[in-house]
């Protein structure tokens, strides 16, 4: 994203739709094939529509856990090899990607979405509260906690958690980090703001959970991290899908059935980065 615009990440994609950027010249993939039904999706090869610097998800390196599902969606479709068409996930990436078909799948989209044809959900997650244990906060379990009254909060502008703060009047309180910042030429947000954590300039870190466990592990495994599943103002949970041209039906399926028979094998993948993961009842899946 840029951001990189994350989670969820492809949620605010929507509501920045309005004008697109001309993809970079050379970015594309080549050699588009025939699906069935006259579905436009390559037999040979898993065109994959991803941005180039957004871990934990995405990277030109490969490094992502999308990275790592595209290559067990490949091996499990019959695909001889995965690629990418790179394009930063700002206004206009599915437009200029899926949309104009360049690629066949994008590996992580919010489920509800317009924009694309949602596959079925491979995983759950929620935006998380991250804050230094024996710091006073230990028993915090909510945006709404009083005990949040006089602490710096760090979050990201325009994210579902700001809207919980401000309903709660924490606002004065809150640290704001921007929405977009290009992470080909700057750290990665959350990698800021959990440094700012470590270095006390916040007290408290909210951020979409699949970054907040990755970057929190890289930085201190130690913190505190707790999911914000379960507020009672604001939705703070959200399904995870693969997205699809709309036209791909078939297409659509196959990645279900994938899905379905994978599900144990992708938990193993999005847990190695420490994706917080949540069935429909709020409880954590920790395998």
């Amino acid at each position: 994203m840029t951001q990189h615009t994350r989670p969820l990440r492809h949620w605010f994609v929507a509501l920045l739709i309005a004008t697109g950027i001309a993809i970079p010249s050379g970015a594309l993939a080549q050699g588009a094939g025939l699906g069935a039904a006259g579905e436009l999706v390559d037999l040979d090869v898993l065109r994959v529509c991803a941005d180039p610097s957004n871990m934990p998800f995405s990277d030109q390196s490969g490094k992502g856990f999308e990275n790592k599902l595209a290559e067990l969606v490949a091996a499990k479709t019959g695909r001889k090899s995965v690629a990418y068409t790179w394009y930063p996930m700002a206004t206009g990436f599915v437009r200029n990607t899926l949309r104009s078909n360049h690629c066949d799948i994008i590996m992580g989209y919010a489920q509800g979405d317009e924009l694309v044809q949602n596959t079925n959900a491979y995983y759950r997650s929620t935006y998380v509260m991250l804050f230094k244990k024996g710091a006073g906060l230990d028993d915090v379990m909510s945006i709404e906690d009083t005990k949040l009254a006089g602490k710096k909060i760090g979050v990201v502008a325009g994210t579902p958690p700001a809207a919980n703060l401000a309903k709660v009047g924490y606002m004065r309180n809150v640290l704001p980090y921007p929405l977009m910042v290009d992470t080909r030429l700057a750290p990665s947000m959350a990698d800021v703001m959990i440094k700012d954590l470590m270095k006390g300039t916040i007290d408290v870190a909210i951020l979409w959970g699949p970054m907040a466990g990755y970057y929190a592990n890289e930085i201190n495994p130690d913190l505190a991290v707790v999911s914000l599943a379960k507020e009672k103002s604001g939705h703070m949970a959200y399904r995870i899908t693969m997205g699809v041209r709309p036209s791909d039906q078939e297409w659509k399926r196959t990645l279900n059935k994938v899905i379905k028979e994978n599900q144990p094998e992708i938990n193993r993948i999005l847990l190695e980065y420490h994706v917080p993961l949540m069935d429909e009842n709020d409880k954590p899946i920790t395998q």
